[in-house]
Order: C-alpha cells, then sequence, then structure tokens
C-alpha cells in the first residue's frame, strides 16, 4: 500500500473508529490473488468486544462505500484486535500491557524478559523472573533503551485473582445446590 493510500485511509476512518471509543493500531492492504483485503486493527484501553468490532465494521463499511479510498474493484474489510504476541510500539500499548510479560530488545543489544509492573512518561518498571529457584528482581527501563518490545504468551500463569474468583464460584454454587 502505498504511504499516500495509508495516510488517506487513516485520516478517513480514524475519526470514525474515534467516534466508537477505540484507537485505530494498524492499517494493512493486502492482495490476495485478484482481491485485496483491507484489515483494520483497532484497540482501547479495556479492549474490544465484539459488539464494537461489528460496530466499527459496519461505520468503515459505509463510509468506504461512499468514497473512492480503496479506488476501483473488489475488496474485503476485515476489522480486529491485536494479536496475543502484539509488538508494543506506543506509550498506550506498554499502559494496557502492565501486568504482561513481555521480551524487550535492547537498544545496548541483547534481550530481556520481564513483567511490566507500572508506566510512565520516562519508562517502565519491571520485574524480571527469578532463575532456578532466585527471587525475581526489579529493574527499571527508559524507552530509549528499547529497540523492540513483543507481549509473550504465557500458558501456564495463574490469574492473581483466580483463585479467589474460583473461591467465590465454588461458594456460589455450594448456595444454589
Amino acid at each position: 500500500m502505498s504511504t499516500t493510500q495509508s495516510e488517506r485511509l487513516r485520516e478517513l476512518l480514524e475519526p470514525l473508529v474515534a467516534s466508537q471509543g477505540l484507537d485505530l493500531e494498524e492499517i494493512t492492504v493486502d492482495s490476495v490473488g485478484r482481491k485485496r483485503v483491507l484489515s483494520v486493527v483497532v484497540d482501547s484501553d479495556s479492549g474490544a468486544d465484539l459488539d464494537q468490532i461489528a460496530d466499527v465494521s459496519r461505520a468503515l463499511s459505509a463510509k468506504l462505500d461512499e468514497t473512492d479510498a480503496m479506488g476501483e474493484g473488489e475488496y474485503t474489510l476485515e476489522v480486529g484486535t491485536p494479536g496475543a504476541e502484539r509488538a508494543l510500539t506506543e506509550h498506550r500499548h506498554y499502559v494496557r500491557a502492565v501486568d504482561r510479560l513481555v521480551r524487550f530488545q535492547l537498544t545496548e543489544g541483547g534481550e530481556l524478559v520481564a513483567r511490566i509492573l507500572t508506566v510512565d512518561d520516562e519508562g517502565l518498571d519491571l520485574e524480571v523472573p527469578g532463575v532456578k529457584g532466585r527471587k525475581a528482581t526489579a529493574r527499571r527501563l527508559s524507552f530509549g533503551d528499547i529497540d523492540k518490545a513483543r507481549v509473550q504468551v504465557e500458558f501456564s500463569r495463574k490469574d492473581k485473582s483466580s483463585k479467589h474468583n474460583d473461591d467465590n464460584d465454588e461458594n456460589e454454587m455450594e448456595e444454589e445446590a
């Protein structure tokens, strides 16, 4: 997609996405055979549910139908949210990733995997997991020290509140029985 088309699409679609209470994260146009696919990625601080995705998809589709932003020819519009292993590129992405495990590529070289505890304007407070039975350690990382950052999927981590919630569910079940 040309920069001009990308900029034009962003200018056209971003106000509609914002009116739905969401942020426009990414726009891509890919060719799939003879058809084109316009992918729009949206998100918010609280995430986006299926109803919001459907609403924004209808609004974007209507706007694109009344303009020539996609030019001639068929295209498919896909609206979704960032993937589980999203790249963190904006300050708001780091804020949304608080309490998540992130793999950082550092500008000085090297790599760090740590959990984001807090985010401010200068950088991040992290918890670096302990290795071989050692306790986790705290570390401060400024945004200038980060070359790339990507959220990691955790399959084995128990949510701190899940035990409490499980206990509540059991209590509710016992009361109903």
